[in-house]
């Protein structure tokens, strides 16, 4: 004991902060995969409150008026959105250096939406990661990432997968209630996805999967025998790959 004490006083600060960063006993699993989850998730938080308050109206297509979509523009919580970069950026990152004036890139929609889609999608990745890394150093099986992925792929299906075949961030959907009910409505009318086979088994799939995971989850729970006593974690009675079942 008295040489674990010592070896804890001399360890460097640095030292002490992996540890903690590595640790599994925290509230808060960090870990490799958080320490690229925090930043990347408070990014794109940051951009979003940011532009659905104050970001000025977007020059989308060229054959209306610009679009608003914050709140210091007239909208309310239900209309409000993070409106994408206009079409004539295409997929390009639109850096400020780029335009003529400040003006003009605000005016053709600014940095926000795909600083906001792609730090988030790279986000909502990691934090997948850190759900499996979590199960796996706890030795539990790795369903809660697996489930987690479907959710992911979907997201990076409407913000990225999409945007890329379309040729524009501009077919991008915009974040706000309004703008994924008028994107879901225009998606339907360019390609009527509802009737779309691989649509449908996708729907299936993710409600199915999720009924059937609450289904199974709380069987297995209700029926569980308890192999460790109660001063060990329930999760050390399972050891990854073994035979029998817990």
């Amino acid at each position: 004991m008295t040489a674990i004490l010592k070896r804890r006083e001399n360890e460097s600060l640095w030292g002490r902060f992996c540890n903690w960063i590595t640790s599994t006993e925290n509230r808060l699993y960090i870990r490799g995969f958080g320490v690229l989850v925090i930043p990347n998730l408070l990014t794109s938080t940051s951009v979003f409150i940011i532009a659905f308050i104050a970001a000025p109206p977007v020059y989308i297509d060229g054959i209306r008026e610009p679009v608003s979509g914050s709140l210091l523009y007239g909208n309310n919580i239900i209309s409000g959105a993070i409106i994408h970069t206009s079409t004539t950026i295409g997929l390009h990152f639109y850096l400020i250096w780029e335009a003529a004036s400040v003006d003009e890139w605000l005016y053709n929609g600014g940095p926000s939406y795909e600083l906001l889609v792609l730090h988030f999608l790279l986000g909502v990745a990691c934090y997948m990661g850190r759900k499996w890394e979590l199960s796996f150093r706890l030795g539990m099986r790795p369903w809660i990432a697996v489930a987690y992925l479907a959710h992911v792929t979907a997201t990076t299906v409407v913000f990225l997968i999409y945007p890329i075949g379309q040729g524009s961030f501009s077919d991008g959907m915009p974040l706000g209630i309004s703008g994924t009910f008028n994107f879901m409505i225009v998606f339907q009318a360019e390609h009527n996805i509802l009737i779309h086979s691989f649509h449908m088994l996708g729907v299936a799939g993710a409600f199915g999967g999720s009924l059937f995971s609450a289904m199974h989850g709380s069987l297995v729970t209700s029926s569980l025998i308890r192999e460790t006593t109660e001063n060990e974690s329930a999760n050390e009675g399972y050891r990854f790959g073994q035979e029998e079942e817990t």
